[in-house]
């Protein structure tokens, strides 16, 4: 199992969010990963509440659009605003 989930009780999904109401949850995933790099770009990677972002992008992403947004981040390609 991956260090952050110790035993089947610590597998969770993302809470509600109220600016993400609808079943599709496509901006929600793409929304968490830009906070979670905002933060820890901000507040440096050791700061632990950065981590609900990353729980969150974890949960609901898929985990080749995660490794396409690392690849164009590390090439300096991410069309995001981070």
């Amino acid at each position: 199992m991956p260090e952050m989930i110790k035993s089947p009780s610590d597998i969770k999904t993302a809470p509600f969010d109220p600016r993400f109401p609808n079943q599709n949850q496509t901006r929600h995933c793409y929304q968490s990963y830009l906070d979670f790099h905002r933060c820890q770009k901000v507040r440096g990677e050791k700061y632990e509440p950065c981590n609900y972002f990353m729980r969150v992008y974890k949960s609901l992403c898929p985990n080749e659009w995660v490794d396409k947004w690392d690849t164009q981040r590390s090439e300096g390609t991410f069309p995001g605003r981070i």
